[in-house]
């Protein structure tokens, strides 16, 4: 298990950014289990929505994301790199996400290739799918503007993780 001040030694986000709180699960490489308590106090529910207050869908699937970051960086020699998107894929919201709940993130491996990989993510609010999705994803470091990993990825995903 890993509390906030470890993730933030990991990942480079920061308030009003870092939208993980604690790692429950966490073996680098394979799997990673995260938690985020939603809050009222989230800077977002002062604009999405009014009256119905939703944590945006492009934050959850942020979320998700970093709880895969944290997996990926904590893999000896990714410590200090940035993990990008490069796609999402079968991506399905199947219940808002409120102030108060606690959205409980899954994130497996499905397949690497050097630099370049591919996760499933799975978010669970009392126990029921909230969101599901597959992400692709190129790890690179971060003094790196070139970015040549992410050109790959973005051009052409599947393409990149098919073994040659």
């Amino acid at each position: 298990m890993l509390d906030v001040e470890e993730i933030r030694s990991i990942l480079p986000h920061r308030y009003p950014f870092l939208l993980v709180d604690r790692i429950l699960e966490l073996e680098p490489g394979k799997r990673a289990v995260g938690l985020k308590n939603v809050t009222i106090n989230e800077e977002f529910f002062q604009g999405h929505f009014p009256g119905h207050a939703v944590m945006p869908g492009v934050l959850v699937l942020e979320a998700m994301a970093q709880v895969g970051g944290v997996m990926l960086l904590s893999i000896s020699g990714n410590a200090g790199k940035l993990a990008y998107f490069g796609g999402m894929d079968k991506v399905r919201f199947r219940k808002p996400i409120l102030p108060g709940d606690t959205l409980i993130t899954e994130i497996e491996v499905i397949k690497t290739r050097g630099a370049i990989g591919r996760v499933r993510g799975i978010g669970r609010v009392d126990g029921q799918v909230a969101v599901e999705g597959e992400f692709t994803f190129a790890l690179v470091e971060r003094n790196n503007r070139s970015v040549e990993a992410t050109n790959e990825v973005h051009a052409e995903p599947e393409r990149a993780l098919v073994a040659k």
